[in-house]
């Protein structure tokens, strides 16, 4: 991600904490006062943010240094995540929002690379959603390729996604496919089917992409099955990791889970400050 945007992101999170100063370390920490600091990962998973929190520290003091402990994107149990020194007052008024961007997307990270595990050796891939927190997209889908998953549409703005409420609006499933192609005959395409029915008329219309929603491994099998190969084919909706194996194992060649950037549950660091 460029660095411009990392600075836009964390200039907001800095206002909203910070706002006209942190009262109480200007309070009881000289104004000359240096430290060293330790960012620790204390239990296991994948870290991934930390641009975004040196970004954070920078911000506050241009002069404070930063040694980075581990590699971001790799699986860890533990340890030394990233060393700090500089002066007192910069780090510890960024802690809390540099450990938020830290925690969050190496959280979402960890999760990604479980669900990745899930599926080891399938072939199938995890596809992240825009299911995202309002304007931190850009750095949660990065944090989801950190952990082995690839990024779906950016937006609305990059990819053809008909919905359910789409197709209604268009006439059906058919109508909808040929209407954005005349549209956007350039752009990805990928259309929902609710109903064998609707894959058929997908498939009849000449869609690329198929996305199975909310349906049954049964019907999931029977779906494959009858596409054979004619498009790709993306399940979605109530899949959880626990049936991640079972659903990869019915001829799709993606799954998505919106759980990878809206329910997943921060990495446990912590920072410490050293004599």
């Amino acid at each position: 991600m460029a660095c411009t945007a990392v600075e836009e992101i964390v200039a907001r999170a800095l206002a909203e904490d910070v706002g006209e100063g942190d009262l109480t370390t200007a309070a009881t920490v000289p104004a000359r006062a240096r430290a060293h600091a330790l960012i620790s990962q204390k239990e296991p998973g994948v870290i991934f943010g930390l641009e975004a929190a040196e970004t954070t520290f920078r911000a506050l003091d241009r002069e404070l240094e930063f040694e980075r402990r581990c590699s971001e994107g790799a699986w860890r149990e533990g340890g030394e995540v990233l060393a700090l020194a500089g002066a007192a007052r910069a780090i510890l008024t960024g802690e809390r929002t540099a450990l938020n961007f830290l925690q969050r997307l190496s959280g979402i990270a960890t999760l990604t690379a479980r669900c990745v595990q899930a599926v080891a050796g399938t072939g199938v891939k995890i596809l992240d959603t825009r299911k995202t927190t309002p304007g931190l997209r850009r750095l949660e889908k990065a944090a989801v390729v950190a952990g082995g998953g690839v990024n779906h549409r950016a937006g609305l703005y990059d990819a053809i996604l008909i919905k359910e409420n789409h197709a209604v609006l268009a006439g059906g499933v058919g109508a909808a496919v040929h209407l954005a192609r005349e549209a956007a005959p350039g752009l990805p395409l990928e259309v929902e089917a609710r109903t064998l029915e609707e894959v058929d008329e997908a498939l009849a219309a000449g869609a690329p992409m198929i996305l199975l929603d909310n349906m049954g491994v049964d019907q999931l099998r029977t779906a494959a099955r009858r596409v054979d190969g004619r498009a790709e084919l993306e399940a979605s909706g109530g899949v959880t990791p626990e049936t991640l194996r079972e659903v990869a194992s019915t001829g799709v060649q993606f799954i998505s889970l919106g759980a990878l950037t809206h329910s997943a549950p921060a990495l446990d660091l912590s920072l410490i400050l050293e004599a």
